[in-house]
């Protein structure tokens, strides 16, 4: 297994926690909005631990949400790297070898906004809107030859991270502009495995139905 990040000190915490119930995690550092150097990366990954049976993608932007009103084009472009091109030059790097076995999974973790807009919540949107929407055309052309693309998005702030200190602070100061539920990773993690082993749906949210009507 490998995992890819840019700050080394809290990826390799991580590894050691994955190694510690699974088999080794490896630690690779890596910018993945340097989409000039994907080709690279995916040669150390392969040089890691070899061709990959699954291809999780759920890198998130450091810069954060900004009212539609507020958006610009400029801004948007910026998202693109990361959300869209980024993951295009992953998947022809790995997909190949799974459409070869006739076996191979590619999932995905966003946030909500990739599924509807919401209001104080643009600026990553529309570039994860296009990811979501990549990831279907994809899923459409695969999934007959083996290969399962399955989506998960994610209503919710993750507990444990920082956006989620944010929005315990923002509830302390009663301030209401970010109120939304939290979820515990682990049960993400529950819901990404389960999609995975029983290819049965290819998108989920969470909390379950919440962009449905």
């Amino acid at each position: 297994m490998a995992v890819v990040a840019r700050r080394r000190e809290p990826l390799e915490r991580l590894a050691a926690e994955l190694t510690k119930i699974g088999p080794t995690a490896h630690a690779i550092t890596a910018d993945l909005s340097d989409t000039a150097a994907i080709g690279q990366l995916a040669e150390r990954i392969r040089a890691t631990v070899g061709t990959l049976d699954a291809l999780y993608y759920g890198p998130t932007p450091d810069t954060g949400f900004v009212p539609a009103e507020a958006l610009t084009a400029e801004r948007v472009r910026d998202y693109m790297p990361l959300a869209v091109d980024a993951l295009i030059g992953l998947v022809r790097e790995f997909l190949p070898p799974m459409l070869e076995q006739g076996d191979g999974a590619i999932l995905s973790g966003q946030g909500a906004s990739a599924v509807r807009g919401l209001p104080n919540m643009s600026g990553p949107g529309p570039a994860q809107a296009a990811q979501r929407n990549y990831l279907q055309s994809l899923g459409a052309e695969v999934s007959a030859r083996g290969v399962y693309v399955g989506r998960l998005y994610i209503g919710a702030a993750i507990e444990k991270t920082p956006f989620h200190a944010e929005l315990l602070a923002a509830k302390a100061a009663d301030d209401q502009t970010w109120a939304m539920p939290t979820v515990a990773p682990e049960h993400l993690a529950d819901l990404l495995w389960t999609m995975h082993t029983t290819r049965t749906r290819s998108e989920e949210t969470y909390p379950e139905g919440l962009f449905t009507g």
